[in-house]
């Protein structure tokens, strides 16, 4: 009797911990949202080709001031949405974030407008959180699952996986088509920051890699106040319903747990200019098209 006591009181205490960390991460991951001046910063760390005509990339540096909008919390799952402001007159629908608990689903990056559906067993993902990346337009980008952190002082979250090349990177390369990250989401007492470090990998058609280079990034994420975002959270209010069902629909395509191929270009235009072209009012309907299209 007394066994089963001192057993039922650790689960509970186990139990009382373990929804504690979850309540922690859920606050770290929120911490995110809100207005930000964020400080790009990109450079080529170590050449690994032997290919002596190999020129690097030129580091990149660069400035912006961008609003995170939460557009879904529920237990979860958390949306986080960028929105990048040029001036008051031009916002920019930027990359989206979405955290998600225990999530055992995935779509990995393979190379060439192809991921891979993967289901992971629920004890490889116990206590974790996948953050699931996603295009200018909520086609897929790349996603992984970690833990956060939450010790001496500290509080990150930490993950390796597959991408495609960033903008900055497919506008001026061609040599290489898959982009391992190493990513660190940290939350600061300035704001947040997001460090990379990656490897520039040559995939094969049967998944074997050659390495050219690696690279490092970090990206700061500096707290400033809401009301020099008014323009982005204004814009949201008026485009939301738009992004709204491009999202449900790209939600069908991954609901069919297969394995994704898209189309680089439909009449001569990626699908992000097709769906920036439309007016906040656009129909589902039209939205729905316009994806399909490029879906093979």
């Amino acid at each position: 009797m007394k066994k089963t006591f001192a057993l039922l009181l650790a689960t509970i205490s186990l139990s009382a911990g373990y929804a504690q960390d979850k309540q922690k991460d859920i606050t770290s991951i929120k911490k995110m949202c809100g207005c930000y001046e964020v400080e790009f910063n990109f450079t080529e760390t170590f050449q690994t080709t032997k290919d002596s005509t190999y020129k690097a990339s030129p580091t990149k540096k660069d400035h912006a001031l961008e609003w995170v909008e939460l557009v879904e919390d529920s237990p979860n799952k958390l949306v986080l949405q960028h929105l990048l402001i040029v001036n008051d007159e031009m916002i920019i629908k930027h990359w989206r974030q979405d955290w998600m608990f225990e999530n055992k689903e995935f779509y990995q990056f393979f190379k060439d407008k192809t991921w891979k559906y993967e289901k992971l067993n629920p004890k490889d993902v116990k206590g974790q959180w996948t953050q699931k990346v996603y295009q200018v337009d909520d086609s897929p980008r790349y996603e992984g699952t970690g833990t956060w952190i939450h010790k001496d002082g500290k509080d990150y979250w930490m993950n390796v996986t597959d991408a495609p090349l960033p903008r900055r990177e497919h506008t001026i390369r061609n040599d290489y088509n898959v982009m391992e990250r190493r990513n660190i989401h940290e939350i600061t007492d300035y704001g947040w920051l997001h460090e990379q470090d990656n490897r520039k990998l040559v995939r094969d058609d049967k998944g074997n890699d050659t390495e050219l280079a690696q690279e490092k990034g970090l990206d700061l994420y500096v707290k400033v106040e809401d009301s020099k975002c008014k323009a982005a959270q204004n814009w949201w209010k008026e485009n939301g319903a738009l992004w709204k069902n491009v999202r449900t629909k790209w939600q069908s395509v991954f609901d069919a747990d297969k394995d994704i191929n898209l189309e680089s270009s439909v009449d001569k235009k990626p699908l992000f200019m097709h769906l920036f072209d439309l007016k906040p009012t656009a129909s589902k309907a039209e939205t729905d098209k316009i994806i399909d299209s490029f879906v093979k």
